[in-house]
């Protein structure tokens, strides 16, 4: 059968969209059969994983894996180097160890003053209904091997431009591990048919949504009380310069970060901040940083022609207003702008926000002193930082941005690098997918 968007994976098989209706009537009885069984053994969670890695290392998912790297805008080579390292039995029992610790064994708590002593053992939250963005390719499968590395019952909502690829994924991972089976339920479900969304969402213990704002306000009202709400919100990364170790190295490394992630993910840099006050700084920048943009887009050509086009409408709109002093609301009015090929660098004023993406980034003056000040405005939105600076000032920098509220401080080119082990937005998601369950101790 040719996936291409539209389809269902439930028990293992796949189904056409006509039989939505029928599977979510029977979904919350098969889920209980389910969960009175044995649970899911977290060592074959890791098996089926890392021998789907060693397959995609092969090249025996080569379609799979070269829709999705076209798709991320990847080169297939590393896209496979990348897939096949986070699915690895390394980077999953590290992710394990540094996420869960010693809490996913049970142990005995001793309280004080004379209190009975009880166990303690970190459980799974039982069903995850993961509603999935689709701003990066493999997202949703991404979410849902965490939800069984965690042993819960999974259900997915995919994005919109997902187009079969997860299905195809956990199709093969399915024949790998049979077991997973009955963990996993896939729907190509369109975000208005509500009614859909409230079958999956009733059956869940907790709700896991990447999106923007209007996303997770609308799972908010779809939740339950009582319901955990786990939010993976959208965020903006952004670069603060302050010095060089090594300038050409360092705008380089961050041309080729800005380029080769089109600024699609939360980790990308929309806005490069000079620690200046001097708006002659910022456009003395602007234009040395601009070669350094044309020479990556060379390196990773774009070609959205649709997006190319709005970007341009976009900053004709904006340069209009400018000329006749009206002004965006977002303070998105530009004082310059330096065109280059397929790209640009907007020299501007205020605090953090969306850029036009795609290889157009806006450039401002941030003092030192008011790091902590201007971020804050924006602190819902913060995750990755790109620093670039002297050596000697790395740490006091670091801390400054961290405490406006910053979750990843990175170098510039790496700010879109995937830390195994690390924290996502300040949080361990493996954890957010487990309950702490305490028993009375026995004699």
């Amino acid at each position: 059968m040719k996936l291409d968007g539209g389809m269902i994976l439930a028990g293992g098989e796949i189904y056409e969209q006509t039989e939505q209706e029928r599977i979510l009537e029977g979904l919350e009885e098969e889920i209980s059969v389910t969960l009175s069984g044995e649970g899911l053994d977290r060592e074959c969670v890791i098996k089926a994983a890392d021998k789907f890695g060693e397959k995609i290392r092969r090249g025996e998912y080569d379609k799979i894996i070269r829709r999705a790297a076209k798709a991320a805008g990847e080169r297939a080579e590393e896209y496979i180097a990348k897939a096949g390292a986070m699915m690895s039995r390394e980077a999953l029992e590290m992710r394990i160890k540094s996420e869960l610790g010693n809490d996913i064994e049970e142990r005995e708590i001793f309280p004080p003053f004379g209190v009975k002593r009880a166990r303690i053992k970190l459980y799974p939250l039982g069903v995850l209904f993961h509603i999935a963005a689709g701003n990066m390719e493999g997202l949703p499968a991404f979410s849902v091997l965490e939800g069984l590395l965690t042993g819960n019952v999974n259900i997915l909502k995919l994005p919109r431009a997902d187009g079969g690829l997860t299905v195809e994924i956990f199709r093969e991972m399915i024949k790998i591990e049979s077991r997973l089976k009955n963990y996993v339920y896939i729907f190509d479900t369109p975000s208005t048919d509500i009614m859909a969304m409230e079958k999956m969402a009733a059956a869940a213990n907790g709700i896991a949504v990447w999106g923007g704002d209007e996303a997770v306000r609308a799972v908010r009202r779809l939740a339950k009380p009582g319901v955990r709400l786990i939010e993976w919100g959208h965020k903006l990364g952004f670069a603060y310069i302050s010095g060089y170790e090594d300038k050409e190295r360092e705008l380089a490394a961050l041309a080729e970060h800005i380029i080769s992630t089109r600024q699609l993910l939360c980790s990308s840099c929309q806005v490069i901040f000079i620690d200046t006050e001097d708006m002659g700084e910022v456009q003395k920048f602007s234009e040395e940083f601009l070669p350094y943009l044309e020479r990556a887009g060379a390196k990773y050509p774009m070609n959205d022609i649709g997006a190319a086009a709005e970007i341009s409408l976009k900053m004709y709109t904006d340069e209009l207003e400018t000329a006749i002093g009206a002004g965006d609301s977002r303070n998105i009015c530009c004082k310059k702008i330096y065109r280059g090929k397929n790209c640009s660098v907007n020299a501007c004023g205020g605090g953090l926000e969306l850029s036009y993406m795609h290889g157009n980034c806006l450039v401002k003056p941030l003092r030192e002193r008011d790091i902590v000040k201007v971020l804050r405005g924006s602190k819902e939105y913060l995750q990755t930082a790109g620093l670039i600076c002297e050596k000697d000032r790395r740490e006091r920098l670091e801390t400054l941005l961290i405490k406006a509220g910053v979750c990843r401080v990175m170098g510039a080119g790496n700010m879109s690098e995937e830390i195994i082990g690390g924290s996502h937005d300040g949080e361990f998601g493996l954890r957010r997918y487990m309950r702490a369950i305490v028993t009375e101790a026995r004699d």
